[in-house]
């Protein structure tokens, strides 16, 4: 796993809409990286849904977010839907996006790890842990908090 610090590795990955999602093209804000295990599951929606509520007030202060599962696009779009994620969802079925940010689990699936990547493209921060409420927290507070 990357570590703070250093640079958040490259990707171009297929996001829900079908098209190409390259990280470096949202240089120059902060990006707000979530893994998670498996799209429509009941904490992976339960944080979704949280950076959902919270989307607004992030874009308003100029922060990207983008959720990565190990699900086929076909999945990621469903998920999307259902919840009205307003959010990229990255489609990582080849598992090269988690296994470069060292979050792919020994089931197959990215474990839930938030990377907090500030607008140079370098990790500042990072969340591992299982409680879904945890990553959305602590969005909120580094970016929406008063000063």
């Amino acid at each position: 796993m990357p570590g703070i610090g250093e640079a958040a590795p490259e990707f171009d990955a297929t996001i829900a809409s079908g098209t190409t999602l390259r990280l470096s093209s949202l240089r120059g804000a902060p990006v707000v990286l979530y893994f998670y295990p498996q799209a429509d599951t009941p904490g992976c929606t339960i944080e979704s849904k949280g950076f959902r509520d919270i989307y607004p007030e992030l874009r308003a202060k100029g922060v990207h977010v983008v959720g990565v599962s190990v699900d086929p696009v076909e999945d990621q779009a469903a998920f999307a839907g259902k919840y009205q994620l307003p959010f990229p969802l990255v489609a990582d079925t080849s598992k090269e996006v988690a296994r470069r940010f060292g979050t792919l689990g020994a089931g197959g699936k990215a474990r839930r790890v938030t990377f907090f990547i500030s607008p140079t493209g370098t990790i500042e921060e990072i969340v591992d842990s299982s409680k879904a409420d945890a990553h959305v927290g602590r969005a909120r507070a580094r970016y929406l908090a008063a000063p």
